[in-house]
C-alpha cells in the first residue's frame, strides 16, 4: 500500500486487513516505516534535504533481508530493525506465517526500483499535496500548506519519487483515496 504521507495508507491497509481476516485469512501486518535508517543516515544531506528524504530515509536492504524475502521464502521473518523514537537497531524475535499467509505492507516509496520487483500485487493511494499535508498536519500537528517550507522535505522528497518512480503507474491498482471512506464491503 504505497501513497505519498498523509495518503491514509495505514489506516486503508488496517481495514483491508479486517476484511481479510473475517474471510478467513491469515494477515501479517507490517510497515516500511519500522525499517528507517539511523538518524545520522538520514540526515547526511542535510535535515531539510528533500533528496535526502527520497533517498535515504529507509533502509531497503534490512526491509527485503528481514522481512519481503524470508516471508516470500516461507522462512521465518522479522517485521522490524530500527526504532525511530530511540533510533536504534532492533532484533524483535522471528515469526514464522503459514504458507497461505498474506503480507499487508503501508508505507512511502514502495515502487522504488530495489522493491517494486517483490509485490505480487500493489496500491497506489492517489491523493494531492493539498489533501495528505492537510491530513499530516491533524496527525501530525505540521503545517497545513504544502508549500509551507517547514513541508519542503517531505513534499519535495516525495515529488522527486513520483517523478523517479511513477508508481501509478507500476501500481496493479490506483486508488483515488481523497476522501476517507471505508472500503466497499460486498457479500462473499
Amino acid at each position: 500500500m504505497d501513497g505519498v504521507d498523509g495518503a491514509g495508507k495505514t489506516t486503508f491497509c488496517d481495514a483491508l486487513a479486517e476484511v481479510l481476516r473475517s474471510r478467513g485469512r491469515e494477515v501479517v501486518r507490517a510497515s516500511v516505516d519500522d525499517f528507517h535508517h539511523p538518524r545520522a543516515i538520514r540526515w547526511q544531506r542535510g535535515k531539510t534535504s528533500p533528496e535526502g528524504f527520497f533517498l535515504d530515509s529507509f533502509d531497503h536492504a534490512r526491509f527485503a533481508g528481514h522481512l519481503l524475502t524470508p516471508f516470500a521464502d516461507g522462512r521465518p521473518f522479522r517485521r522490524a530493525s530500527h526504532d525511530l523514537e530511540t533510533d536504534a537497531y532492533v532484533d524483535p524475535p522471528f515469526e514464522v506465517a503459514s504458507p497461505d499467509a498474506l503480507l499487508l505492507v503501508d508505507g512511502i516509496f514502495l515502487h522504488r526500483d530495489e522493491l517494486v520487483a517483490h509485490w505480487d500485487f500493489s496500491v497506489f493511494l492517489d491523493v494531492s499535496f493539498a489533501v495528505s499535508v492537510a491530513r499530516m498536519a491533524g496527525r501530525d500537528g505540521s503545517p497545513p500548506d504544502p508549500d509551507d517550507p517547514r513541508n519542503r522535505r517531505y513534499v519535495e522528497g516525495q515529488r522527486l519519487y513520483l517523478a523517479a518512480c511513477d508508481p501509478a503507474s507500476r501500481a496493479s491498482l490506483v486508488v483515488d483515496h481523497s476522501e476517507h471512506r471505508p472500503p466497499n464491503r460486498y457479500p462473499a
